[in-house]
């Protein structure tokens, strides 16, 4: 009983302890907050020093302003993530030896005139004056300079940006089309963005979430397409998250869903700049997090994580025969399984005779009912599908086909599982790879097996039940307000030419009336393309 007493005590000592040191962290962040850069250097020192100083890859160089007798000044940075040779050749050399030419005297306000118009020879110079935004800005990779005499910092930039080259990404592949795809570097993918859109009305707005993290996130619209409340409501929404820090989109994209428990996507990802493009051109935001490749696009209906960029490079009825493989799709990969199960199990007078003979000579000897066949196969198709997926690339293709096939075999030679039951699990998984979005695979692949269980025990009457379910639930989903099901629920015909079918470009002259109210119109109405130069001709001679 005393060693129990002893350990509680000792357990509620350190719970004491930690909260002391939470409070301390929270109190050093309020005091930064409300501290002023001041006018003595020294003070300025003590307090960075007390706040960074436990860090061996924060860099404080003290130096002379070249200038009269000589200011003292201090330069703060974190050494991996700065330009060295800009830093010495447009920064230290200029304010310790140039600064001597100066004509003006460097005293109030002409010092800093003096540093800002005659000294640094760097383009993008901030100044600040709170002691919080001088900790945030050494921390985000930039130059930190303290001169004494003044109340106000400079911020240099002159981060040196370590990041992979812009690749083709490579979930989303395409046979036509652009072949860059975003990387982790937040600017890079915002000029890869500007590159498609060279428009004054581009708008990113930028923001940090994060209370540790302090992550860069960028909202970014075209002004007078995107209404201006729904940019409000994503801004709200993202300035209403209070999270200690973000690491990848998806942190934001859980965050600022309208229904998080739905296991239908709400939210686009892309790692695609054109498309990007082309969801900002319709009316739509996109949300940019530094660190990460994939960008968010808000709103997204149903139907935007099933068509994909390429049937807009292709010819129009090439675009809608792939639209309409991929619906067939989605109903393959969602229903055949549970429809296989249903209708030998207890409609199998809807089968016709000969193959029903043939399906029921193979089921001879199995010894588990169709319902568990087709668990353990879809399951062991997932197992080796998430294998693929984790293994190295150059081994993990072979290892899931090669599995499939040896393992597949080998069950039917054992008497586990029939034939057939073989080829729908392999038909229904290859039907689920041709969506261009993975979320919504994963959304029908989790839905399946459900579908699956209503067939094995009330037959065609539960996939019922459960397809009904399914529909009752899209219909009541939002994205950002907008109703998931659009153009369908609620019925807007007009926006049909891009759902069921991609009309041709000159007739596509309105964006979707749900996302775009403010300006609708895309184009001139029935833009139609020039004729030949030979009927051109004979029209004249005509006239």
């Amino acid at each position: 009983m005393a060693k129990y007493f002893n350990k509680s005590v000792n357990k509620g000592s350190t719970d004491n302890q930690n909260k002391e040191q939470t409070n301390q962290q929270t109190v050093d962040t309020e005091v930064l907050k409300q501290t002023a850069v001041s006018l003595i250097l020294k003070d300025n020192y003590d307090l960075l020093k007390k706040t960074l100083g436990q860090n061996d890859d924060i860099v404080f160089r003290s130096f002379c302003l070249g200038m009269d007798e000589g200011y003292p000044a201090l330069i703060i940075y974190i050494e991996n993530m700065v330009d060295k040779t800009m830093l010495n050749n447009n920064i230290l050399k200029p304010l310790m030896f140039e600064s001597m030419d100066s004509n003006l005297k460097p005293t109030g306000k002409s010092l800093y005139e003096v540093i800002i118009n005659s000294v640094l020879a760097v383009s993008n110079v901030v100044k600040v004056q709170k002691m919080d935004e001088v900790v945030a800005d050494i921390l985000a990779g930039g130059v930190i300079l303290v001169v004494e005499g003044l109340n106000q910092a400079f911020v240099i930039d002159i981060r040196q940006h370590m990041q992979r080259s812009i690749t083709e990404p490579e979930n989303e592949v395409l046979v036509r089309g652009p072949r860059e795809g975003f990387v982790e570097d937040l600017r890079s993918n915002l000029v890869l963005i500007r590159r498609h859109i060279k428009s004054p009305n581009l708008i990113f707005d930028n923001m940090k979430i994060g209370r540790i993290t302090a992550t860069d996130v960028s909202v970014s619209h075209i002004k007078g397409l995107a209404s201006p409340d729904l940019v409000n409501e994503v801004k709200q929404r993202l300035q209403h998250i209070d999270i200690d820090g973000v690491l990848e989109s998806g942190y934001l994209e859980e965050l600022i869903e309208d229904s998080p428990y739905s296991p239908f996507p709400q939210i686009l990802h892309t790692e695609r700049p054109d498309r990007v493009a082309a969801a900002l051109l319709e009316g739509r935001v996109a949300i940019l997090t530094d660190g990460s490749p994939f960008v968010l696009i808000v709103p997204a209906e149903m139907n935007s994580f099933i068509t994909s960029p390429e049937d807009y490079y292709e010819r129009y009825y090439l675009g809608t025969l792939i639209i309409w493989i991929r619906l067939l799709s989605f109903a393959i990969s969602l229903v055949l399984p549970s429809l296989y199960i249903a209708i030998t199990t207890f409609h199998s007078e809807m089968i016709p005779t000969r193959l029903l003979i043939s399906i029921t000579s193979y089921r001879q000897g199995l010894p588990f009912p169709t319902l568990m066949e087709a668990l353990m196969m879809e399951l062991t198709f997932e197992i080796l599908r998430e294998a693929g997926v984790r293994l190295p690339r150059s081994i993990g293709q072979a290892v899931s086909i090669v599995g499939a096939l040896v393992i597949g075999q080998s069950a039917v030679q054992a008497g586990i599982v029939s034939p057939l039951m073989v080829i729908i699990v392999a038909f229904t998984g290859i039907a689920s790879f041709t969506f261009s979005s993975y979320a919504l695979g994963i959304a029908i692949r989790i839905l399946r097996f459900p579908l699956m269980i209503l067939a094995g025990f009330l037959g065609l009457f539960g996939v019922m039940i459960g397809i009904i379910m399914i529909s009752v639930h899209l219909a009541s989903l939002r994205s950002l307000g907008i109703p998931y099901l659009s153009p369908v629920a609620p019925l807007h015909l007009r926006d049909f030419k891009d759902v069921f079918l991609r009309v041709p470009w000159w007739k596509m002259d309105e964006r979707p009336t749900e996302v775009s109210r403010i300006n609708r119109r895309r184009q001139v109405p029935n833009l139609k393309p020039v004729p030949p130069k030979a009927e051109q001709d004979e029209k004249k001679v005509e006239k």
